[in-house]
């Protein structure tokens, strides 16, 4: 029997019957290449440990999460050049996402928190799509937002960076190769100003950026670095996780 009743993987069906779970989270992560020196799942990793772990606070204080298996496969239009990168189009996600609404909706779930662990998702426009369509709350999250890693870190990175491996250093150690394998991270700036400045944007081709896929330098990462800041995220997502459990979605807004 599970001692993690947050975890719907692990629940039999008479334990999720009684749980009567306030918010349903679904973590969505990607699969892909992260420089030389962490493995492709680490956004699938990161999403399992961080939001369980969050989840397992809120619990503990009385607020009933159920975190539903992670999606592992992502937004990679730009990386289809590296081998075994795995792509799921925007599109596709809008259609997976609709679906598992409509299964939550037809089993009374009115609350819905999408934790995003990758950067190529973006979820803000499906949940516009979708929202008129469907009684559930859907929101949604990017765990390596929640808080400012500029307080624990003096070089944050893009993808594999200093933080995220720091994070996987502290939760899945045996999977991270030596730093002294790692790429340097070091990556080509857009050559258009505005693109560089970040009021216009468009998708960067990978391969064409960064040598080793990998956009900051990772070598100043440690362990403990990487606890500090799980632990600052998680507490931070346990404690929205109660206030949205807690939320009458009739009355969400107040005067300012």
């Amino acid at each position: 029997m599970s001692d993690r009743p947050w975890l719907l993987a692990e629940q039999a069906l008479p334990a999720v019957r009684r749980a009567d779970y306030q918010l349903a989270v679904l973590p969505w992560g990607a699969t892909e290449a992260h420089n030389h020196h962490l493995p492709y799942g680490t956004d699938i990793i990161e999403c399992d440990a961080l939001a369980a772990e969050s989840a397992r606070r809120a619990w503990g204080r009385g607020t009933r999460v159920a975190v539903l298996p992670t999606v592992p496969f992502g937004v990679n239009t730009t990386q289809l050049d590296i081998p075994f990168t795995l792509n799921m189009n925007p599109s596709t996600q809008l259609a997976l996402l609709g679906d598992l609404v409509q299964a939550l909706e037809g089993q009374g779930v009115r609350k819905l928190v999408v934790f995003n662990g990758h950067g190529g998702n973006d979820f803000k426009w499906m949940i516009r799509e979708l929202q008129p369509r469907t009684r559930v709350f859907l929101c949604t999250l990017n765990w390596w937002q929640v808080v400012d890693g500029r307080d624990f870190f003096t070089d944050l990175g893009d993808h594999a960076g200093e933080l995220e491996t720091s994070v996987m250093q502290e939760i899945a150690p045996e999977l991270v190769r030596p730093l002294s394998e790692a790429g340097d991270g070091v990556a080509k700036a857009w050559r258009v100003a505005a693109f560089r400045e970040g009021w216009a944007w468009a998708p960067r081709q990978w391969t064409k950026v960064t040598a080793d896929t990998g956009i900051g330098d990772p070598r100043a990462a440690t362990a403990e670095r990487g606890a500090r800041f799980a632990e600052a995220v998680c507490e931070k997502i346990a404690g929205f996780y109660e206030e949205l459990a807690a939320a009458d979605l009739e009355d969400l807004y107040r005067a300012t």
